[in-house]
């Protein structure tokens, strides 16, 4: 008797196996795809393609056509996964939202900051990218000690990297915020503000839309740079993210990423030569 029920019991252990090898095996199908693994399935590379911030992207309203030192970033690790491009509009916020929703594979130029590390993936630094300044006519700042006086206006763009480097680099200067970046160059040109806190790029970006508000003044003691990175999507699977990282660290040591900045820049006006000779990408 006892050994009848052995051998029944082992039966019903049997016949369970086919069944449990389909559970796995459909738990093994339903796992999402990476993100290495759709784009060389798909042969397409999706992007946060962002309108008008240059120099990393522009679009032409007419022809619908991209440029700017992304684009041409973009196209270039497209092809080294044998890809085409699509591009999802988007906003350097919203970017952030795509990459988690699973709307783009890569988006460009983003500060790898905590609260983001927690939601999204970066890759090696693109650039070490520093702040300074624009100033009122006849005022050239050399120093964050020059603009940390209480005479002084200084003015950022509200829930910015700007906003946060003006806090802690100019304390005792009288801090003006705005709701966007466009605002803050109003209070500069109608004297409501005597200094904007502005990135290297964006400040150099405005003086090529407005040469009347130049130079662009890149501040020392301390020199204030934080790295802006490629983002990408959390996930177990490695390698989208360490051919990026590869596909970076090469284009910076070759100076390929200076050429395609330079080159975003001189699209919105901005010539080489007025861009600060000890400015490094």
């Amino acid at each position: 008797m006892t050994n009848q029920l052995g051998r029944r019991a082992l039966a019903g252990a049997a016949a369970l196996l086919p069944a449990a090898a389909l559970i796995g095996s459909a738990h093994a199908q339903s796992a999402p795809e990476s993100t290495f693994d759709r784009v060389r399935r798909s042969k397409t590379l999706r992007i946060a393609a962002l309108p008008g911030e240059l120099p990393y992207f522009k679009k032409d309203i007419t022809t619908g056509e991209w440029s700017g030192a992304a684009i041409s970033m973009a196209k270039d690790i497209a092809k080294v996964f044998d890809a085409q491009l699509a591009y999802v509009e988007s906003t350097y916020g919203n970017s952030v939202l795509d990459l988690q929703s699973n709307k783009v594979d890569l988006a460009f130029a983003l500060n790898p900051s905590p609260a983001r590390a927690l939601s999204i993936g970066f890759t090696h630094p693109m650039i070490i990218h520093p702040f300074g300044c624009l100033a009122k006519q006849g005022f050239g700042p050399k120093t964050w000690a020059d603009i940390d006086k209480p005479e002084l206006k200084v003015a950022f763009d509200i829930g910015s990297l700007h906003e946060v480097v003006a806090r802690r680099f100019a304390p005792k200067a009288q801090l003006i915020g705005y709701t966007n970046r466009d605002q803050v160059v109003l209070a500069l040109q109608s004297g409501h503000a005597d200094v904007i806190i502005q990135a290297a790029l964006i400040g150099l970006t405005t003086v090529g839309r407005n040469a009347s508000l130049g130079p662009f003044h890149l501040l020392g003691s301390p020199t204030v740079a934080l790295p802006t990175e490629l983002a990408v999507q959390h996930e177990p699977d490695t390698r989208f993210v360490e051919v990026i990282n590869a596909w970076l660290d090469f284009n910076r040591g070759i100076g390929q990423i200076r050429e395609w900045l330079l080159q975003g820049l001189e699209l919105n006006g901005v010539p080489r030569d007025a861009v600060p000779a000890e400015l490094s990408f």
